[in-house]
């Protein structure tokens, strides 16, 4: 059992809320890793934050793996979750294990994969080869065409029964963990006060035992609309176009880079 999910596991028990937040690269996992991040999820959201993609299907299974390695080699104490792409894990549990077993060779601690209880036996199967499993309900993005675009799930009595009976049944398959995603926030206090394992909630309120966030919503810097659950933390965009804007300016006026004093000596060998 990896140390960090008995950590993840003790905080549970203990009350203690703790932090996720994607990561895709080495330099911003770094970041997150000095800033006492609990967790970095190397999410399939590299689609649209990374590739300009309008949603997360076109995802592989081999662009989550360069993601993870270069994120893995960043990280030294959270723990490092990573996303099985849409089409690599539906067809059987098989399928599953062997995409789930690249993802943790590649530096993974624990996979994530969206779904209620269809995935119930593919959750057990992985499990029961050693590999931690996080499951994802409610608004799942690789079901956007099913549910008509990102929609808030769990609306009506009907559908919030069978999100609580689908976290149920992902944890008692062996889940250690879900996620729950764009969902009322009574009903993801009360799965995660049924539930032994940590939840992680977004969009889903305050009763979850961690929270996760996009990197690009915290920083702001989302090239595009964020969600309306997130919070920019700061107007990263804004700093960063000035920065550049002042490079390029300081280029055109000459002033970049500035004359040396003297020119440097180059040694012969």
């Amino acid at each position: 059992m990896s140390k960090n999910l008995t950590l993840w596991d003790k905080a549970k028990r203990e009350g203690r809320r703790l932090s996720f937040i994607t990561a895709y690269d080495y330099a911003f996992a770094k970041l997150a890793e000095q800033s006492g991040i609990d967790g970095v999820l190397i999410g399939d959201s590299l689609g649209m934050m990374m590739a300009g993609d309008p949603h997360t299907l076109f995802v592989s299974l081999e662009q989550m793996e360069y993601h993870t390695r270069i994120v893995a080699r960043a990280i030294q104490r959270a723990l490092i979750m990573a996303d099985l792409p849409f089409g690599s894990f539906e067809q059987s549990p098989e399928q599953a294990f062997g995409a789930a077993a690249r993802l943790i060779k590649a530096g993974a601690q624990i996979v994530k994969l969206e779904g209620g209880a269809a995935m119930v036996e593919t959750v057990a199967f992985i499990s029961a080869r050693g590999i931690p499993v996080c499951a994802h309900i409610g608004l799942t993005p690789q079901h956007l065409h099913q549910f008509g675009g990102f929609k808030r799930q769990g609306k009506t009595q009907e559908a919030a029964a069978k999100l609580f009976d689908d976290a149920v049944a992902l944890a008692d398959a062996g889940a250690r963990m879900v996620l729950m995603e764009a969902i009322p926030a009574n009903l993801a206090t009360e799965i995660t006060q049924r539930l032994s394992v940590p939840t992680i909630g977004i969009g889903a309120g305050a009763g979850t035992d961690a929270q996760i966030l996009v990197l690009h919503d915290v920083l702001g810097i989302n090239p595009d609309h964020a969600p309306s659950f997130a919070k920019a933390y700061l107007n990263g965009a804004a700093l960063m176009r000035q920065a550049l804007e002042q490079y390029a300016g300081e280029v055109r006026s000459g002033s970049f880079p500035a004359a040396p004093e003297a020119d440097p000596q180059i040694s012969k060998p």
